[in-house]
């Protein structure tokens, strides 16, 4: 193809119209949107996974509010150019012009103190402040800029909307249009994007262009094969960055240290944040480990603490440590089920009330209306056994915690059993 620039910036949508899901952001009705429509709003932080339109939403925003919209990468901007920005838009303040709109890429890249440096101008509203970032803003924005921001969620695109992205790609791009392409089979595509629609206007484009022919068939195997060819480096920024996570938390799921390690090392020449990483770790050893291996939890928390005061290249040992550690572990997803169970329950029965007896009673009024009458209180028996209901009376019985198949949960499953006899009958 003759463009160099990318399909997905060819096509990146410059109306609300043009924009491809987030409907509970941006659609007819949402509070977001009816801020824009007013001409007014808040400084912001859209938090949610690469390729779902957290850059082209903040373009939009700024278009549809006629503001000068700047914008930065936190991956190389520091405090000079901030400063340079917030010179501009002051003295753009003179003129009468609406207050421009800054948008920040990757924020939680920021120092505390490039972070800092935005504090005044946002606080006085000398700039309208867009960040975007896929980490949790509750870890990596300073609480003094966090609060001064409304943090929406970006979620991942649908199948329908990567479908639909895929149909007005091959209608309306002037490149994709001078061949005649069929898709028979879309699933490698949507796969291989992992919602990410940026990946997959990328992948579909790198297809597109392996061909020498007119016509054009795409098939899964055709998508894997040329994808795979293409495909040579970890990017921290790019494509691979959930990728080799991915693989790297699989593999310690799988119990294979060899694999964990190679994975580990991919990021860390790749120079991935060391406390990306280590969250990771902690993620894992709660949901992957679990009570199979208590103290796992405990070393990944240290872990966590230990890279987050010593950095690279130290910290790569660290890091191995307990990546090694976790792949030779137990393995336990019961707890993690459990909470799946729990949540689903409560979203198909409601807010159930809390039975009489186990219900805090404070004052007499509720003593006398039956708040926490019959509640047993299990010290005062032998064993700590003073056996009763806690669960509502529309769900008692139901079973939400399955201890999985290792040597510590069995000595749960026999304390379950021994203390509730049928009641938890495995």
């Amino acid at each position: 193809m003759s463009n160099l620039t990318p399909l997905a910036e060819r096509l990146r949508p410059n109306t609300f119209e043009n924009y491809i899901g987030q409907q509970h952001l941006i659609g007819e009705g949402s509070t977001l949107r009816n801020f824009i429509e007013k001409g007014i709003i808040p400084s912001m932080i859209f938090w949610g996974p690469p390729g779902v339109g957290k850059t082209t939403l903040a373009n939009i925003i700024a278009n549809y509010l006629e503001r000068p919209f700047y914008t930065l990468s936190a991956i190389n901007s520091g405090v000079k150019d901030i400063r340079e920005i917030i010179e501009k838009a002051k003295s753009q303040q003179f003129f009468g012009t609406n207050n421009p709109v800054l948008f920040i890429d990757e924020i939680h890249r920021f120092s505390k103190s490039q972070q800092d440096s935005l504090l005044g101008a946002v606080e006085k509203g000398i700039i309208t402040l867009i960040g975007a970032t896929t980490e949790n803003p509750s870890f990596e924005v300073i609480s003094a800029l966090l609060s001064r921001c409304q943090v929406y969620i970006l979620k991942e695109q649908t199948k329908e909307d990567l479908l639909l992205l895929i149909d007005i790609a091959l209608k309306t791009d002037t490149e994709l249009k001078k061949k005649k392409v069929k898709i028979k089979e879309y699933e490698s595509l949507l796969q291989l994007s992992g919602g990410d629609a940026r990946k997959l206007l990328n992948t579909l484009e790198i297809v597109v262009n392996s061909y020498d022919t007119e016509k054009i068939e795409i098939t899964n195997d055709a998508v894997l094969n040329i994808v795979q060819q293409n495909i040579v480096r970890y990017d921290k920024a790019g494509d691979q960055h959930y990728d080799i996570i991915s693989a790297f938390i699989k593999s310690i799921r799988g119990s294979d240290p060899n694999a964990a390690v190679y994975w580990l090392a991919r990021m860390i020449e790749g120079g991935e944040d060391a406390k990306f990483i280590a969250r990771r770790l902690l993620i894992s050893a709660s949901e992957d480990i679990g009570n199979a291996n208590p103290t796992a939890l405990v070393i990944a928390n240290n872990c966590f603490q230990a890279v987050s005061v010593i950095g690279f290249p130290e910290s790569r040992i660290i890091l191995s440590q307990t990546a090694v550690y976790l792949a030779n572990s137990p393995k336990s997803n019961a707890s993690y089920m459990a909470i799946n169970e729990a949540q689903q329950l409560v979203k198909s029965t409601g807010t159930l009330p809390v039975p009489l007896h186990i219900r805090n009673a404070p004052t007499k009024l509720m003593k006398d209306i039956g708040y926490g009458d019959g509640y047993k209180y299990s010290h005062n028996y032998e064993g700590n056994d003073g056996a009763q209901e806690y669960l509502p009376d529309e769900v008692k019985g139901t079973k939400l915690y399955e201890p999985g198949n290792n040597a510590k949960e069995a000595s749960f499953r026999k304390f379950l059993q021994d203390k509730w006899k049928d009641k938890y009958d495995y």
